[in-house]
């Protein structure tokens, strides 16, 4: 499996320092930290749930952001009035709207004058709440401008993205009645699932580590009763097994944070659904490699005479009859999960592959001493320190979290990460943890239990 096992190796790279910011449901990607609270203008911001019904059916959900000023948003469905949605003429509010308003929420477009002054208009004429539409698909965090005074604003301002204002206006243009419902339930402080995604990281740490040094014992014995019998052809002869295995140096450990940048600074710039894609394919590559892996290793100890190497094919040298029976499955499994990894339940395929990728590269990739250890782990805590939080001076934003969300692509964020939907946050998304999250430690747990 010499062909599949470079082409894993490969994908290995790419996603060993792949640590994904966890990244909820609905998060928003202004950065507001110039703009302090002040009187009139000191809410905190929450997420808004926007419960849509035309013609007295129950139509789409939308979500948006509550502005820092205005009154607060009731947090319970049953707490929040259902009221009649009317579009504002202008349609920027800039000027007292034309047509009449009896405790309607009023719904603007952004842009030609401030947030503030469009809550005020709309307030004098007598709305009952503001959605203002974003020119962008992105959520933004609606401040105060520091010499702002005429902040007596007792409604609520929520700004929707663009798309969910330019289904809105198609119902309103369609003369449907449309009434909507704010409300901004809490988000639980720990989800259950963060539970079991933790779980399922240190249970295959824990498998990964025992069955790596469970595997260099094994070979390490079996490399001594050969030199009991053959102490002089074996003198100069590699233990058993140790083939495969991929020792990191200090060198290397160094060179894989500087490969790993310069493949995020990659991502980052060429982030497409073409591209996510690519690594979409990349990732079954790897993660057949490594479901085979694992499952012949299983099945080894129960066919043992199939598990030898017994036939040679092309690029891939010798490979067994248990090889060759168990990959056409693993070779559908990726696919399909592949095809249909846009479905709800496709979050398990993703999974499998994902920690059967991990056990295998925690199988190959051996830390050999603690030197290596500590120069591995250190160069990775700056790594993470510099691409979330450093690279905002150089990018104008995180680099680690726009490649985790999969911005500008078009899709649900990179593939290269184990997730669960979240059980019991009203705003669903998954909670989520990067390879590299995983492997790090894993590396020197492994690394413990060889040596222990």
């Amino acid at each position: 499996m010499g062909f599949l096992r470079f082409c894993w190796f490969i994908s290995t790279i790419i996603v060993f320092f792949s640590n994904p910011t966890p990244v909820a449901a609905g998060d928003i990607v202004h950065d507001d930290k110039f703009a302090p609270k002040k009187p009139g203008c000191e809410n905190d911001f929450v997420l808004v749930k926007v419960q849509t019904w035309v013609d007295g059916v129950e139509g789409a959900e939308f979500v948006g952001v509550g502005a820092r000023f205005g009154t607060t948003i009731v947090s319970k469905e049953k707490n929040a009035n259902r009221t009649n949605l009317t579009q504002s003429v202008p349609h920027d509010c800039c000027t007292p709207p034309k047509n009449k308003l009896t405790g309607d929420v009023i719904m603007v477009t952004r842009g030609h004058c401030k947030f503030t002054t469009k809550a005020n208009i709309a307030q004098a004429a007598g709305a009952s709440a503001v959605l203002i539409i974003n020119n962008q698909r992105e959520l933004y965090k609606m401040v105060c401008e520091p010499d702002e005074t005429d902040l007596d604003i007792h409604i609520p301002t929520v700004m929707l993205p663009q798309d969910a204002g330019v289904e809105l206006e198609r119902l309103l243009s369609n003369r449907s009645s449309i009434s909507v419902q704010l409300y901004s339930p809490r988000r639980p402080v720990v989800d259950i699932a963060e539970v079991f995604l933790w779980l399922m990281a240190v249970g295959t740490i824990l498998c990964a580590s025992y069955w790596s040094a469970w595997s260099a014992n094994e070979a390490a014995i079996e490399h001594d009763k050969l030199l009991e019998d053959f102490s002089e052809e074996l003198s100069n002869t590699k233990l058993v097994g140790t083939s495969g295995i991929v020792e990191v140096n200090t060198k290397s450990a160094v060179l894989f944070v500087i490969v790993a940048s310069c493949f995020l600074v990659l991502l980052y710039k060429l982030m497409s659904a073409w591209f996510i894609e690519l690594l979409v394919v990349i990732f079954c590559i790897g993660g057949v490699e490594g479901l085979q892996t694992c499952i012949v290793a299983l099945l080894s100890r129960w066919f043992k005479h199939a598990a030898q190497p017994s036939i040679k094919v092309a690029f891939f040298g010798a490979v067994s009859y248990l090889t060759l029976a168990v990959l056409p499955f693993c070779i559908v499994f990726a696919v399909l999960w592949a095809v249909y990894r846009d479905y709800k339940f496709a979050w398990i395929g993703q999974d499998i592959l994902g920690i059967a990728l991990i056990v295998t590269v925690l199988q190959i990739v051996h830390v050999p001493n603690l030197k290596v250890g500590t120069v591995l782990l250190g160069c990775a805590f700056l790594y993470d320190i510099f691409w979330v939080f450093i690279s905002k001076k150089l990018f104008h934003e995180s680099v680690m979290i726009v490649v985790a969300r999969g911005d500008k692509s078009g899709e649900d964020g990179i593939p290269m990460l184990l997730k669960i939907p979240r059980m019991f946050d009203p705003w669903g998304g998954f909670s989520i943890i990067g390879f590299g999250d995983i492997l790090l430690p894993g590396l020197l747990i492994a690394f413990s239990l060889r040596f222990s």
